[in-house]
């Protein structure tokens, strides 16, 4: 298992969703990915082909050098990679499909050789469409001087099968699910807030309404 986390967090994804196209990102319980919450992220569509961070692991930070919620994902990739990137999101919120990148990272000085694994799964929001996705980013080799940025080498991108009736519009959805771990506080937002401690794997919350 040479990426754990991302192991991990594809198999709590999969069996949240039970069947379904998609699980909600109110039923996203942080405890149940609790080893891999560093590299654990959620995404936000905010534009065909474009997201933004809502929630990060430590590990994202640490890539960029600073916090990345409310940053778009095409962030952490060189621009000559963001027009794939952006084709891939588009197929994961419209498949919805399942993606999986292998990324390597620019060299330069103060930057050692830097690779990864990267997956994104598609979640429902509280209306029914799917506009979130969870994701899971995991790299082997020393950060060095941040940031780092992405270049795309391979990528998988996978039709779900639905075995179980899933509405798929949000007119013929009953009540979401309840919020969970991953509930996201609906208030204003009050401005960037101190970087935490490190120590325990987290994720921060962007306070944003839905």
């Amino acid at each position: 298992m040479r990426f754990p986390a991302i192991s991990e967090v594809r198999a709590y994804w999969d069996a949240l969703r039970d069947g379904r196209a998609a699980p909600y990102r109110s039923e996203v319980d942080p405890r149940g990915i609790e080893r891999s919450l560093e590299h654990a992220f959620v995404l936000e569509r905010i534009a065909p082909q474009a997201a933004r961070f809502r929630l990060a692991g430590m590990h994202l930070a640490d890539l960029m050098g600073m916090e990345v919620r409310g940053m778009p994902f095409s962030t952490f990739f060189t621009p000559a990679a963001r027009a794939e990137i952006g084709i891939i999101l588009e197929n994961v919120f419209s498949g919805p499909r399942t993606a999986e990148l292998a990324i390597v990272a620019e060299s330069g000085l103060g930057k050692p050789a830097l690779q990864g694994r990267l997956i994104l799964l598609p979640l429902r929001s509280d209306l029914g469409d799917v506009s979130r996705a969870l994701g899971c980013l995991v790299t082997e080799g020393a950060i060095g001087r941040a940031p780092r940025r992405f270049e795309l080498r391979e990528s998988l991108a996978t039709p779900i099968a639905a075995s179980v009736s899933d509405p798929g519009t949000a007119a013929s959805l009953s009540a979401p699910p309840p919020a969970s771990g991953f509930a996201e506080p609906a208030a204003p937002f009050a401005g960037a807030a101190e970087r935490p401690v490190r120590g325990r794997a987290q994720l921060r919350l962007v306070a944003r309404d839905e």
